[in-house]
């Protein structure tokens, strides 16, 4: 039988985000396995790792907000914006808590962000970051991005802060780092990153590689994920729809969960009194 659901993954540093769903797949024996939004191989935190039928809410998740905590270090940067690069500037500007938390105020909202230069952007088909290192000049778009909060958590040491931030899904936490210091007049670089939520997923209900390999864990099941109002199918229903056909639906217009006889058959959508599907995940 195979397996479907979601795991909720709290990576290590220093590992790819594609290793931990390989690792997954094997562990558990899956047939296929994905997530929902990569992390670098510098950052740790939450990964959902989707399996089977899972692998197809990847679309579903792709705008979803996410919460970091993260540590800034002011009067220095590197050409990766991240502790992977060489330092490139530095100066003595020292950089005051209340400063920092004015500042960071400022960068609430919605607004344009330019990616950084070593980052995964497509360009003409390649990574930006490939063409980084191969000494191509790369030329990047902004990105239409929204930051709901910026908190201060802590002042480390001299120039060097724990954050929190949580923003809209393709927020490069890095740029941020980057965008503070120049409001500031100094330079930045991000020394640590972890993501603590995804859309509603927590870092408090994940597992470790460890764990899943010792079979210590919860499946997330697919229907839990949504929430839909749901719909039971008569048998009739729900093959016309299984087969492509569009029916009548004497419901509100918007998206439905669908069952038949407590089977999860996916998301439909409701418009004019017609419902058909949406997503199928049988």
């Amino acid at each position: 039988m195979s397996l479907n659901g979601i795991i909720l993954i709290n990576k290590e540093r220093g590992i790819s985000s594609n290793k931990v769903v390989n690792k997954v797949k094997y562990a558990v024996k899956a047939e296929k396995a994905g997530h929902l939004g990569t992390l670098d191989v510098l950052g740790e935190g939450l990964l959902p790792v989707t399996l089977g039928k899972g692998t197809k809410l990847f679309d579903y998740f792709l705008n979803k907000d996410k919460v970091y905590k993260t540590v800034f270090k002011f009067g220095e940067t590197t050409d990766t914006l991240d502790l992977e690069g060489t330092v490139t500037q530095h100066n003595d500007v020292e950089v005051s808590l209340p400063q920092l938390i004015e500042t960071a105020k400022s960068l609430e909202g919605r607004q344009e962000q330019m990616p950084p230069i070593y980052s995964a952007k497509k360009i003409n088909g390649k990574k930006a970051y490939d063409l980084a290192r191969a000494g191509v000049e790369v030329e990047l778009k902004a990105n239409e991005i929204e930051i709901y909060s910026i908190k201060i958590l802590r002042e480390v040491e001299r120039n060097t802060f724990e954050l929190e931030i949580h923003c809209s899904s393709g927020t490069y936490i890095r740029s941020i780092c980057r965008d503070l210091a120049t409001k500031l007049s100094t330079f930045g670089v991000m020394l640590s990153i972890q993501r603590t939520k995804c859309g509603f997923f927590d870092i408090s209900n994940s597992y470790t590689l460890q764990d899943i390999e010792n079979g210590n864990y919860k499946l997330v099941a697919l229907d839990s994920v949504f929430d839909y109002e749901k719909l039971d199918l008569r048998n009739n229903e729900a093959e016309k729809l299984l087969n492509g056909v569009v029916i009548p639906c004497q419901k509100q217009n918007g998206k439905v969960r669908l069952y038949r006889e407590k089977q999860f058959l996916g998301i439909g959508s409701i418009k004019d009194n017609k419902l058909k599907f949406d997503l199928r995940l049988i």
